[in-house]
Formats: C-alpha cells, structure tokens, sequence
C-alpha cells in the first residue's frame, strides 16, 4: 500500500454496495483532531472491470455530482459485473462552498496530480487518486462542467490513445456515452504524461481515461443532466459491466480538434456576438467590452485568432484582462 495520510472507512475489494468516507486528516481551530469526509461509494457485484467515478474535482461544477449521486443509490451489486468505485465530490471543501477552488488552500484539484502524501488536503487527495485508486481501475470517468465562469455543450474529452488498443478503448467509450461533441486531443497522454490532472494520473497509471464537460455557468440543467445519466449507463453497458440495460440508438458525436482560446483584453461587461456551435473565421470581432463607467466610449471589439466553431463561452457577462470569452475547435473529419 503506498504511503498516504488518508484512510477509507470502507474497502474497496468487498463484494457488495458499501459507502462512507475518506477521511482527509486537517487540524484547524475549531477541530484540533479533525478529518475532511469525502464521500466515497464502492459497488461491486462480480467479475469485471473496475471503473473509477469521479464528480466534483471543481465544487461550483454540479451535473456530475448529481448524476453520480443517483448511480449511487439506483445500481445494485446484482445489477454489475465488475466494480464501480465512485467519488461524487472528490474536493469536498470546494463542493460544499460552491467554489471551484477549495477554501481550506485555495487548490485547484485538477492541477495538482501527482499530489503529495504530506501535502495541503487538495494535494492529499491528488495522491490518494493517483497512487491508491488508480492502481486498481481500468478506467476513469471524470465528469466536470464549464463552473461558474464557462459552458460547454455537453462535450466528451479524450486522447488519441498510444496503441491501437487503446484507441479502440477510448473509441468505445466516446461512442457509449453519446454526447453531441467530442473534443480529441492531438498531443499528450502515455506513461510519460506530464498533465497535472486527474486524467494525466489515469495515463501515467495505464489507466483508460475520458473526460466530459457538461454545462456550465453555475446552473444545472435537466437536459445535460438526462445525457449524464444516461451515457454513464451505456458505458457501463458497452464495457460488459451492466448487462440487464437495454441502450437506446445512437445519436451521434461530432469529433472536434481544439484551436484555441479567445481571451478579452479590456475590463468591463462582455457583449458576445457568437453562441454553441457558431462558425468563426480569423480575425472575425466575436463580441465587444463595454465601459459602462465611460458611457461616451466606444465598446472595444474582440477578434478570434482561430477559424472554426464556438465549442465553449464566457458564462459571465463581467470581464477583466485575460479572461477567456471562447474555445475555438475544428472539425476532424471523423465520423
């Protein structure tokens, strides 16, 4: 077992639905002894794979950790073949304070990987996922959101895969969730990756890892939410792990590459001129800054770098130097 100050009150190789928490040791004023609870279900129901369920790795990115929730509480053991091991609020503290960082160190849980056994809670956490929880999965599932400050359509992440095995692995996963976009990375990835996130870990631990994005915007919506719920369970479907569940067709994916960010330059409040989806051309004005303070200025126009579409935007509508208002992404020919 490697080194780490975190221990479960639940194991993870019994057969069977068990939930509790992981127990993040943070001595504070108020708590001299005390732990950080971060929920923590394993079900299990025979042979399989092992799938690994994270929700909550930003805490204002919700549709996640609402759809893991109800996973929770509707799979059975007999239901599975395999394990699903699930952490809907992987950063508690930031979770329960609605924020996508933690409060407790200011972490931002999916830029710390590898972590450190030793470190602040969110570096702990890091480790525990990458060192204990991965060892013992085959693949990840990490669900996240725009947050408060972005939205993404319901979006897909993965890589190309670094052996033909691999890309057949990511394929399947990518064509089981369903959701109306795929963005596929064109670098990165492998044993040797060097991401400090959550998906960088599954790739240096050989781990077959997705990501998806799902909304956004601080809100919840019952439409992405219904895609979640229901592309979690086709997964487990085409990975052999829930026989019973009778997928309905395909809807189809469109695989985007992405070209880059659209940042503003000025502060004030952002007028978009482009929504989900929008077809962007080089140095076409994407929206403008107004200064509300200065009424007798003109708003300053933002101009994309890139060609291509709108894959996600800028949900606020305050801006400062250096916020980015949109992701451009490409089309990649693939069906």
């Amino acid at each position: 077992m490697p080194t780490t100050l975190i221990t479960s009150e639940i194991g993870i190789e019994a057969e069977g639905k068990r939930s509790g928490y992981l127990r993040v040791p943070h001595s504070t004023h108020r708590s001299a002894y005390g732990w950080v609870p971060i929920p923590l279900t394993v079900i299990r129901g025979g042979d399989g794979p092992t799938v690994l369920m994270l929700a909550g790795v930003h805490g204002d990115e919700y549709e996640g950790q609402i759809a893991l929730g109800k996973l929770t509480r509707d799979l059975a053991p007999d239901d599975l073949r395999g394990r699903v091991i699930i952490l809907p609020m992987l950063n508690a503290p930031a979770a329960k304070a609605r924020m996508r960082t933690s409060p407790i160190d200011d972490g931002n849980l999916n830029r710390v990987f590898p972590g450190d056994a030793a470190g602040t809670p969110t570096q702990m956490i890091a480790h525990y996922i990458e060192e204990v929880l991965l060892p013992t999965s085959d693949y990840l599932i990490d669900l996240h959101t725009g947050g408060t400050s972005l939205y993404y359509p319901p979006t897909l992440l993965r890589g190309q895969g670094h052996t033909p095995e691999e890309a057949n692995k990511l394929r399947v996963l990518q064509e089981a969730f369903d959701l109306p976009y795929a963005w596929v990375f064109t670098s990165g990835g492998g044993p040797t990756s060097t991401a400090r996130t959550a998906m960088g870990a599954a790739n240096r631990k050989g781990v077959t890892p997705v990501m998806a994005e799902l909304g956004g915007g601080g809100t919840v919506s019952k439409d992405v939410l219904a895609l979640t719920e229901r592309g979690l369970r086709r997964i487990l479907h085409a990975l052999g792990m829930l026989p019973g569940y009778q997928p309905d067709p395909a809807r189809g994916t469109r695989v985007l590459h992405a070209e880059g960010l659209v940042y503003a330059y000025d502060a004030g409040l952002f007028e978009p001129y482009k929504d989900i989806a929008d077809t962007v051309t080089t140095g076409e004005p994407v929206g403008v800054v107004h200064m509300p303070n200065l009424p007798l200025r003109e708003p300053v126009p933002i101009a994309s770098p890139y060609s291509g579409i709108v894959l996600c935007k800028r949900a606020l509508g305050q801006v400062e130097c250096g916020d980015a208002v949109f992701q451009i992404a490409r089309d990649t020919g693939e069906a």
